[in-house]
């Protein structure tokens, strides 16, 4: 892996390039994979990755990638790259009955941002439309990105949330993630279905995520509040890699998997490591709260490895495409909230 990425095309490669144990364990698909959700900022670069693995593993199998595709830039790129698309309104019963037939399921569908004032449109994306997937794809091997939310705040020193963690979602968002989850459990059940259940927190890469967020601030001179002192993060390549991973580890009941880096990262801090890199001041207020959204990651280690990509070479490539004026996709991630409202 290059030090630093300068292009958008340099990033996409490195986003969607298969680890060879992906390709290896993508070699035991039986046919066609199934993406559903691929419009989102994961999406893409997870259905490219999926392709090359299965063209490293010389197996001709589908993937499809299934989205509403209101961008046909989106849909183009994923077709260019070779990924079959097929748009659906995924609320549409009658749509999601006619989707095409696959061997295994991602499910990549949810929705958070904007669910203050929208909340049954959040419910209905997270927890009723998974009954609808899990009904049209029944026994096939699931795996269901999900979140870190679903987990209360736990003490910083207490290493994060292991997957034995009761639920304590904070807020309507993560309740309809808990939701999501519990729908895709009772399906798993109810028909047998090999199901794992990802939980996020968080993937970033040059263009959005927590670093970016944080490296603007400090670029732009504005402050940054402390107060969620420290967060989890991964980069976007190695999360691609373990969902692709994971899709064969499914169980049922759910087999549910932490992922994030191993480190839990000062906000503060690195806000000043980006100062220095910047060349900028870092504004910091706020004084840390002893809770924070934090998972422990050590199962996902143990099935997976630890991710490739530091945080060190994260933070170093951040800095380096702030500084050359890279273009980013402005999704904050409002890793700041603690009330639960997005």
């Amino acid at each position: 892996m290059p030090a630093l990425i300068s292009t958008e095309a340099d990033l996409e490669e490195n986003l969607s390039r298969p680890t060879p144990e992906a390709v290896k364990d993508m070699a035991a698909l039986k046919g066609d994979l199934v993406i559903l959700g691929v419009g989102g900022k994961m999406g893409p670069t997870l259905a490219r990755m999926a392709r090359r693995a299965l063209d490293e593993a010389g197996l001709k199998h589908a993937v499809i990638g299934v989205a509403r595709f209101t961008d046909p830039r989106s849909r183009n790129s994923l077709e260019d790259a070779g990924v079959r698309t097929v748009p659906c309104d995924l609320l549409d019963r009658d749509q999601v009955r006619k989707l095409p037939d696959g061997a295994a399921v991602i499910s990549m569908v949810g929705q958070k941002f904007g669910t203050t004032g929208a909340e049954s449109a959040t419910w209905a994306t997270n927890a009723y439309l998974p009954g609808l997937i899990a009904e049209r794809y029944p026994g096939l091997p699931t795996m269901a990105f999900s979140t870190g939310n679903v987990y209360p705040l736990v003490p910083v020193s207490s290493g994060g949330a292991t997957e034995a963690t009761a639920p304590g979602p904070i807020g309507e968002y993560a309740q309809s993630a808990l939701g999501r989850e519990r729908m895709f459990e009772y399906f798993s059940r109810k028909d047998g279905t090999p199901t794992s259940i990802y939980r996020l927190n968080y993937a970033v890469e040059l263009r959005y995520g927590i670093l970016l967020e944080i490296a603007l601030k400090v670029w732009n001179g504005t402050p940054i509040d402390a107060r969620m002192g420290y967060v989890n993060v991964i980069w976007q390549a190695d999360a691609n890699a373990i969902g692709l991973r994971m899709l064969f580890l499914g169980k049922s009941p759910p087999e549910i998997f932490n992922v994030t880096g191993s480190e839990a990262l000062s906000v503060r801090a690195l806000a000043l490591k980006f100062g220095e890199l910047l060349g900028k001041t870092a504004i910091v207020h706020g004084t840390e709260e002893p809770t924070a959204l934090l998972s422990n990651p050590t199962k996902a280690f143990q099935a997976f490895g630890p991710p490739r990509v530091s945080t060190e070479r994260a933070v170093a490539m951040v800095a380096h495409w702030v500084q050359s004026g890279g273009r980013t996709l402005n999704k904050p991630s409002h890793f700041e909230t603690r009330d639960g409202k997005f």
